[in-house]
């Protein structure tokens, strides 16, 4: 009789995974989602992101199927999608679930859940905004809910909701978030992430600029509501020196003792007719001359017989850049040469943008007016695309996503033809097996049916 009222006294409880908590706080949540973002973005594994490749800033040395943009054997469209929705838009979710409830495992007051939330809203149009560039339609509206076949919503219309959500969200940040350390990129300052959604939502002014008239209006307003304007503005994710926190640069190039990539040709040829400065952080095993040794961009190419990534690219503790000065600088410079009233010149702000991504990669003040007094580097009104296209698309160095969408957007530089697929960059990703085999109506149906890899996302209009 003992034995029963002691085995019944609280069945339930048997289901619980003590080690495993029912509920998660939403500040590890938030703090996750940033990790998986970030890492996401700054990672060079083949199996997830091959946009250091697209860009042809590297190329690859004995495997070189990614360099030739066969991603699908290794369904790296596929793990796109697991690691932003999966990995980074469901904890989003979930976060913002807990502090709407108040969550019970740290009571909010109302200012911190305001500001939670508008924090939350920030990182998942930032995310949302990745995946449109990638692939064009996508899941959106139906995301992360019930429907395990979510409808792919477009491109455009999206982007015009994301600017709509990104208004809300800087309305309602101000002050101390309440987040504290679990704020892994401001550290709890709210105020911060209100210069980060003015300056994301400039970003989608100027990137659909060429396809979306009105977008003139949301890059004066951005501007006016106060975008980035110091190098210490940037949100920026500081990485530690030991696993599991390391930067994923360090895991693809140091961890895993392999010897993959080396400087594409297509990089190498830009950067030594410029003179580029920053040759020598970027890369190492330059020549007695200080140029690049650039491999024939996807063609099977000796390690040692070419500039490899630089020693600082190694370092565990490099840091990660959701978004930087110099990028804000180059879209203030791109919203003033359309005429957008935004302040300053052209001229003025491109300046400022190439000399703060010098400046950044440890170049200094006199490197960088050096730079641009070159003739093929100096301002030109005339051309002012191929200028913000080449340079910007240089700054993005170890941000592969950023620096083919800015080759995509102005299409300068020109790219190579890779040498196994004899195609240049395609424009787009395309959609998963796995999202044919699960969701095949809605795939089908996204983008009018046209899956191709060499058609446009919606801004891409040139």
């Amino acid at each position: 009789m003992f034995l029963v009222a002691a085995c019944t006294s609280d069945l339930s409880s048997l289901n619980e995974n003590t080690k495993a908590p029912e509920e998660v706080p939403a500040s590890a949540l938030i703090a996750n989602a940033t990790v998986e973002l970030t890492d996401y973005l700054s990672s060079v594994n083949v199996n997830l992101n091959n946009f250091i490749l697209w860009s042809q800033h590297w190329t690859q040395t004995t495997y070189t199927d990614e360099s030739n943009f066969d991603f699908d054997n290794r369904d790296v469209n596929g793990n796109t999608y697991d690691k932003l929705y999966s990995g980074v838009l469901r904890d989003l979710k979930e976060a913002r679930i807990n502090i709407e409830n108040y969550e019970i495992l740290t009571p909010l007051d109302a200012e911190h859940q305001r500001n939670q939330l508008a924090l939350v809203e920030v990182l998942s149009v930032y995310t949302f905004g990745v995946l449109v560039d990638i692939f064009g339609d996508v899941p959106y509206s139906e995301a992360i809910g019930d429907s395990v076949t979510p409808k792919y919503d477009n491109d455009g219309e999206i982007y015009t909701d994301l600017v709509a959500r990104l208004l809300y969200a800087h309305a309602n940040l101000s002050g101390d978030n309440g987040l504290g350390s679990s704020d892994l990129v401001y550290n709890g300052d709210a105020n911060m992430w209100k210069k980060f959604a003015a300056s994301l939502a400039l970003k989608f002014a100027v990137r659909s600029a060429d396809a979306n008239t009105s977008s003139s209006s949301v890059g004066e307003a951005a501007v006016l509501a106060g975008v980035f304007t110091s190098e210490g503005d940037g949100a920026i994710l500081r990485y530690t020196a030991t696993p599991p926190n390391t930067n994923p640069l360090w895991e693809d190039l140091v961890q895993s003792g392999r010897a993959d990539f080396i400087c594409a040709n297509t990089f190498a040829d830009v950067l030594n007719n410029l003179n580029d400065p920053r040759r020598r952080v970027f890369f190492r095993n330059l020549d007695s001359a200080g140029n690049l040794s650039g491999a024939p961009y996807g063609l099977q190419s000796k390690y040692a017989a070419y500039s490899q990534p630089g020693d600082l690219l190694e370092e565990p503790t490099l840091s990660a850049s959701l978004m930087d000065y110099a990028e804000v600088e180059f879209l203030l410079a791109d919203a003033a040469a359309r005429g957008w009233s935004v302040g300053g010149t052209a001229a003025d702000h491109y300046d400022a943008a190439v000399t703060a991504s010098i400046e950044a990669w440890g170049g200094s003040s006199a490197d960088a007016a050096a730079y641009l007094a070159q003739t093929d580097v100096v301002w030109d009104a005339t051309k002012w695309k191929e200028r913000i296209g080449v340079q910007k698309w240089i700054a993005m160095y170890t941000r592969g996503n950023e620096a083919w969408a800015t080759q995509r957007q102005y299409d300068y530089p020109a790219m190579n033809v890779a040498e196994e697929a004899q195609t240049v960059t395609p424009y787009r990703m395309s959609y998963g097996i796995d999202e044919y085999s699960l969701n095949g109506t809605n795939v089908a149906a996204a983008r009018g049916g046209n899956d191709d890899r060499f058609s446009k996302v919606f801004w891409d209009v040139n």
